[in-house]
């Protein structure tokens, strides 16, 4: 006989009291406040115009990232965001351009394609809940100039088949490693598959220093062209005044630099990156093994087990009706469970959601980039259904945090729960 849920009146199943998904946020301590302080009594708070006597920590930052990633070339910048304009531009896209980026990411992974005034195509995902391979080639058409893969929530993309098809279509290959940092794919870490990796800092992420990125890339003339759009004003140049040492060096760009402050904070906590990335992947272990006998829950499909960060555990029940009854189950047991998707509920991680990009909103009547007189293609279709099967995946799904920061004890009462709730409704 199935236990009485809490929602009914029995006993919370999660008597611990819930961990807010600050992974490196809630790990901030002495070896942060070492590093700033040091920024501040060296008075050095901008990379290029330091004290001499002393080095830059957002360089060391840079050279520390490249290392750990398995990058040739670092840049650090204020936001993935940033990161992801200056990915683009540095690889050429631009007015005339499509780029194709998957339906479930943060809104700023659109956004950057317009802003490099380029137009975004929106693709399906599959039950990895990553870029579906076989409709990103779907939605390649003669207009198409890159591709940007998010390895969303966590898990990496199938990124076989995404940079085979890229590389068959002449594809620049961008890779948004925003919610995936220190994550892998069959050994080699996100980020080091495509031209670019961009990366987030940005508090809720796995590292963090409030706000941050980073962009990574083994291309030396991808690498003067992504410091040449951080950096407007020319600083990393030998000679900022100089001439050209090659056609294209210089050209107009943004001021996306990041300040000695963020780069110290980073420094410490790219030091507790692999730490944070075990306990997760512990928890979500403990908690999975548990469950994995439940009948009419689906676990995320992965394409890299072992390359998922593990900041999350998803799963689907088979029935959009069923999630959530589901989840409110679950937060009366003590779980902190969430729908993914649900219409009448705003979300900007899901294209449903970004009226802007569906209503074609420009910033000026004009109406660039959708107007562009080099755009020679058709314009995409936008709706708040033409990617089916990500609105299918998602409706279904439930989403739970995996903090590093919980125990065998918070990671067994959770498990408890999911069974006890499932026992009951499923």
């Amino acid at each position: 006989m199935a236990e009485t849920l809490a929602i009914h009146g029995g006993p919370k199943a999660k008597t611990t009291p819930p961990i807010p998904m600050y992974p490196g946020g809630l790990e901030i301590g002495e070896e942060e406040k070492a590093q700033v302080l040091e920024v501040l009594e060296r008075k050095y708070l901008f990379r290029y115009y330091g004290p001499e006597e002393y080095p830059s920590k957002v360089r060391e930052l840079e050279l520390a990232f490249a290392e750990k990633m398995g990058a040739k070339y670092a840049l650090a910048v204020n936001s993935c965001t940033s990161a992801l304009i200056s990915a683009l531009v540095a690889c050429g896209v631009g007015p005339g351009d499509e780029v194709i980026v998957n339906g479930y990411t943060f809104f700023a992974s659109c956004a950057a394609i317009v802003a490099a005034k380029a137009i975004p195509v929106i693709c399906d995902i599959d039950d990895s809940f990553t870029m579906d391979p076989v409709d990103l080639e779907r939605r390649i058409t003669p207009q198409t100039k890159a591709v940007i893969a998010v390895h969303m929530r966590g898990a990496p993309c199938d990124m076989d088949r995404i940079t085979e098809i890229c590389k068959r279509h002449n594809l620049k290959l961008i890779e948004d490693v925003a919610q995936a940092c220190g994550g892998s794919y069959k050994g080699k870490r996100l980020g080091t598959f495509g031209d670019v990796g961009c990366f987030s800092f940005q508090y809720h992420k796995i590292i963090t220093a409030g706000e941050g990125g980073m962009a990574i890339t083994d291309d030396p003339l991808l690498y003067d062209r992504l410091m040449g759009y951080h950096d407007t004003a020319a600083c990393w140049r030998p000679d900022r005044f100089g001439e050209e040492r090659y056609k294209g060096e210089l050209f107009v760009g943004e001021n996306y630099r990041m300040s000695e402050l963020t780069g110290a904070v980073m420094l410490a906590q790219l030091a507790k990156l692999d730490g944070l990335l075990e306990r997760m992947r512990r928890n979500k272990k403990r908690i999975k093994d548990q469950i994995a006998d439940l009948r009419g829950i689906t676990f995320r499909r992965l394409n890299d087990e072992q390359g998922d960060t593990a900041i999350c555990l998803m799963f689907m029940l088979d029935d959009a009706s069923q999630v959530q009854p589901f989840c409110e189950a679950l937060q009366a047991e003590g779980v902190d469970a969430k729908g993914v998707f649900d219409k009448g509920i705003p979300d900007w991680h899901i294209y449903a959601h970004w009226k802007h990009i569906i209503n074609m909103a420009s910033t000026t009547p004009v109406g660039c980039p959708y107007t562009c007189p080099y755009y020679k293609g058709e314009l995409p279709k936008y709706s708040e259904d033409m990617c089916p099967n990500t609105l299918a995946y998602l409706s279904r799904t439930i989403h739970l945090d995996i903090p590093p920061q919980m125990t065998e004890e918070d990671c067994d009462m959770t498990a408890k729960a999911i069974r006890k709730v499932a026992e009951a409704l499923l």
